[in-house]
């Protein structure tokens, strides 16, 4: 359902919120890393006494200043990414003593060594695969990543600070779960807009045990308004699953166009949605072991193959009754544009709609993108 609670903060206005927590956590002597992706394995940096920055990534208002070094035709996500940084108007890559990037696609990898002379970023290896000689090399990653961190900032970081950092990141991963999990209820009790924004504005919450706390009240408040007013009374509003790429960006032309046309986004199996989130770091494995396992994991398109993603939507689709699912795919994104041929055969398999929706950060689609959502719906209204 498209309503939103009255306390309701923006994304926009979580990240400004943030920038103020930031400089204060910085003015107290702070150690702040910056970040761009979920493969990151931030509990290495909670080990290190650091706070883990989401970087500035989902606007088009720095692009045209990064279209002077990058070529027009890439990614909106990394042209942002690169923009914030060369215009110096993200705060939190401004207070960043580092950054750590990752290889996750070619144009990151690249645009990451034009980053590197603005301040310096460590990029991680990532193994594109998932076999023994993989996992080792990730193994190995994170271990260079830690010992980086200890050269950075003259510390030690202990296998006991690794334990700690793992423990509280496993909670917070069953509190956002639990929280996101509220859209498998019929009728949904929730917005899939409030539940992306909420996701990714808790990022800009840089006190983990704050953060499991306000996630856990507004999971608690959305049950108890559901049992008292909503359970036993179904909704024909279509259920919509969306996959694909990182969706802050286009989540206003997109997730709320499609729920005011009458749809529920219940379920988002994207970066900052369930995908991370449903594997638990082993507590009972080595550490190095348990964060190589959990993060090689994480079904991005970038590995390949990445048969074990079909499988999940699939489990998706089930478990959120979903009508219908949307891929987004960022323009120039290869990885996902490539790897829609499998999740729309996988989709169909399930004998749903699925529509491919190519985009980027910039509203001139909007109108075109709308078309296709109503048309969508129609569809499922017969």
């Amino acid at each position: 359902m498209m309503k939103l609670p009255e306390n309701f903060v923006t994304y926009d206005e979580a990240r400004k919120a943030g920038f103020i927590k930031m400089k204060e956590l910085k003015e107290q002597g702070a150690r702040v890393v910056g970040i761009f992706c979920s493969f990151v394995p931030v509990e290495i940096l909670m080990a290190a006494g650091a706070v883990s920055a989401s970087l500035c990534a989902s606007s088009e208002q720095p692009i045209t200043a990064a279209e002077t070094k990058l070529p027009r035709n890439l990614c909106p996500l990394i042209k942002a990414s690169y923009g914030f940084a060369l215009t110096d108007t993200c705060p939190y890559f401004y207070f960043a003593d580092l950054i750590v990037g990752e290889t996750t696609c070619d144009g990151k990898t690249k645009m990451f060594e034009l980053m590197n002379e603005l301040k310096e970023t460590y990029v991680m290896q990532l193994p594109s695969g998932r076999n023994e000689r993989a996992l080792k090399a990730w193994k190995e990653e994170i271990i260079a990543l830690k010992e980086k961190l200890e050269d950075f900032y003259g510390i030690e970081i202990t296998e006991e600070d690794i334990r700690q950092a793992i423990r509280i990141k496993n909670r917070e991963r069953r509190s956002m779960l639990r929280f996101m999990e509220l859209g498998k209820l019929n009728p949904a009790p929730i917005s899939g807009y409030e539940i992306g924004t909420r996701a990714d504005s808790l990022a800009f919450n840089f006190d983990m045990e704050e953060r499991i706390r306000l996630v856990d009240e507004r999971t608690e408040e959305v049950l108890r308004d559901w049992e008292e007013n909503y359970k036993g009374k179904p909704s024909d509003r279509p259920r919509i699953l969306v996959t694909g790429c990182p969706n802050a960006g286009v989540r206003d032309k997109i997730i709320k166009t499609v729920e005011e046309m009458g749809a529920d986004v219940v379920a988002f199996d994207s970066c900052s949605g369930t995908r991370e989130k449903v594997e638990l770091v082993d507590e009972n494995l080595p550490v190095f072991d348990a964060l190589a396992k959990k993060y090689l994991n994480i079904n991005c398109s970038v590995m390949s193959p990445n048969t074990s993603r079909m499988g999940y939507i699939k489990d998706m689709i089930r478990d959120y009754q979903a009508d219908a699912v949307i891929e987004i795919i960022l323009q120039s994104c290869h990885t996902y544009n490539i790897e829609a041929h499998f999740v729309k055969r996988a989709v169909e398999e399930e004998n749903i709609p699925y529509l491919m929706l190519e985009t980027d950060y910039s509203r001139s689609d909007q109108g075109q993108i709308a078309t296709r959502l109503e048309a969508l719906l129609e569809t499922l209204h017969g």
